[in-house]
């Protein structure tokens, strides 16, 4: 994995369907902890086989090792973040694929945030049957998510979101 490689997306669920894909990121960064990735106008596979076109720029941060990923969402009208609470990230050849668990993390560009289906997961959990493990990981993450939102630690900067959407536009300008 190197900076300006293509990669899909594939999104699961606990019981192993795929639950979305997104046709194409491309690898900004690659740490010990993270890759950064990013993409713009790119087609979103739902698992009912419906299909739509992203809006806008994204910036996305999966985790080796945290559960939880993040998507910064350039729009015209501010800064969002979209946060998944998922299983660290695997990669299958070409395909970052994690496991996701219902829980989401919405900020807004004014620094307020709102914890997203939380009924969604008190039902997954129940008919998938989340171990007693995957129930205290989800909220300890989801605790430290929320947390590290509140003290504006990385990713959680503008400033470095532009700088990654630079970086993206001159890969893609280079192409």
């Amino acid at each position: 994995m190197k900076q300006g490689d293509k990669y899909t997306i594939h999104c699961y669920k606990h019981n192993g369907t795929i639950h979305r894909t997104w046709d194409e990121a491309i690898i900004l960064e690659e740490t010990e902890d993270y890759i950064v990735c990013a993409n713009n106008h790119v087609k979103v596979t739902e698992s009912n086989g419906r299909s739509h076109k992203t809006k806008e720029p994204a910036i996305m941060f999966f985790y080796k090792k945290r559960w939880f990923n993040i998507i910064a969402q350039l729009k015209s009208f501010g800064l969002f973040y979209y946060c998944n609470i998922a299983s660290p990230y695997t990669v299958d050849g070409n395909i970052i694929k994690y496991i996701d668990y219902d829980l989401d993390l919405r900020v807004f560009p004014d620094g307020g945030y709102k914890v997203l289906d939380r009924n969604e997961y008190k039902y997954h959990k129940k008919i998938m049957r989340y171990s007693d493990e995957i129930d205290l990981i989800v909220k300890k993450e989801l605790a430290a998510l929320i947390d590290i939102k509140k003290n504006q630690e990385f990713p959680f900067n503008e400033e470095k979101i532009n700088e990654y959407y630079k970086l993206y536009q001159d890969l893609i300008i280079a192409e």
